[in-house]
């Protein structure tokens, strides 16, 4: 017989800093996070993970040192929802972080769903940006400016002249970019973001600006295995912008993730998922959280927070803006 699951007792759980030393990482996450690193090139922040190798792990309370995935098996549906229980067992279905691109990242392509498993054996990658900082004529390049075919897309890998085909699009505060897997994108320089995203690292890299490793040597292209993967067609809707407005708003609805906003100037209540955890994730800003029983928390800017399916109310005082994310 099955051991049952320990009872959760309503709470929010903050994890440990998760950082990513890159080489194209800078100092924006630091200033951002509102603390002192002696590393100057972190590039990610993984906020909430059950990706193995870069597991959060629960900061404070009874919990603290449990990583995500610990914390699912001991709590099951109480912390994700009966339906992900059912679905993906001990396998947290989103990861979430914060980038800073100090300098360009690599033009890449993941793999949708069917490629994944018959490739990796793994979730494809739909990924969605929250654009937080943008530093004066920062950019990034997502799908196409023109449709092309693949031999046209390997003729120009030949010919180095791929960036010609790609659209280029300026960016700024509360820019949301919607990227289902097949979409080629990179992140260019002086982007901070927020990455909601399918808990997949299957990256085909197809161009890296001929940079050189710590090792002085070109890295790894993967030009071959991103003809089955890249969406050759133009993009309409890669590009989203929303009024700062008071409340909630739905950023991005997909099967594989639901994202919002929501602007606190006072008090707001927040809309819960049915029988499903909820991320949190403060832009700017600092608030007081509510969810029941005279019990409180806060988030400020910097900070994630993960609420479990088994609180079903939640409200936020004070001034901040803060993104939720929810599968």
């Amino acid at each position: 017989m099955a051991l049952q699951p320990e009872i959760l007792t309503p709470q929010l759980f903050r994890f440990e800093l998760n950082l990513k030393t890159v080489l194209w990482g800078g100092d924006m996450i630091a200033a951002f996070k509102g603390i002192t690193l002696e590393n100057h090139l972190v590039g990610e922040s993984w906020e909430i993970s059950g990706f193995k190798g870069h597991e959060s792990v629960v900061a404070s309370g009874n919990d603290a040192g449990l990583t995500l995935r610990q914390l699912i098996k001991k709590y099951r549906s109480q912390l994700v929802g009966k339906r992900i229980y059912r679905t993906h067992g001990t396998e947290f279905p989103l990861l979430i972080k914060f980038i800073d691109a100090n300098k360009d990242l690599s033009v890449q392509v993941h793999p949708d769903e069917d490629l994944a498993r018959s490739r990796h054996h793994c979730c494809g990658k739909t990924e969605m940006w929250y654009i937080i900082d943008a530093q004066p004529g920062a950019s990034l390049l997502a799908g196409m400016s023109r449709t092309i075919t693949p031999k046209e897309y390997l003729q120009h890998m030949a010919d180095g002249t791929l960036l010609d085909v790609l659209s280029r699009h300026d960016t700024h505060t509360g820019d949301i970019f919607f990227l289902p897997a097949g979409r080629i994108h990179s992140i260019g320089a002086g982007n901070l973001l927020l990455e909601v995203q399918q808990p997949c690292d299957i990256t085909y890299r197809v161009y890296d600006y001929d940079r050189l490793d710590i090792n002085g040597k070109p890295r790894q292209l993967h030009t071959d295995l991103a003809i089955d993967a890249i969406d050759y067609t133009v993009s309409l809707d890669c590009k989203r912008h929303y009024p700062n407005e008071k409340g909630c708003i739905t950023l991005i609805n997909s099967i594989f993730f639901d994202v919002y906003r929501i602007i606190v100037d006072g008090t707001c209540n927040v809309p819960m998922p049915h029988d499903a955890f909820l991320c949190l994730m403060c832009i700017d800003g600092n608030a007081t959280i509510d969810y029941g029983g005279d019990k409180l928390e806060t988030i400020k800017q910097g900070e994630s927070l993960l609420v479990p399916a088994c609180i079903e109310h939640l409200t936020l005082n004070g001034n901040a803006t803060i993104v939720t994310a929810t599968t």
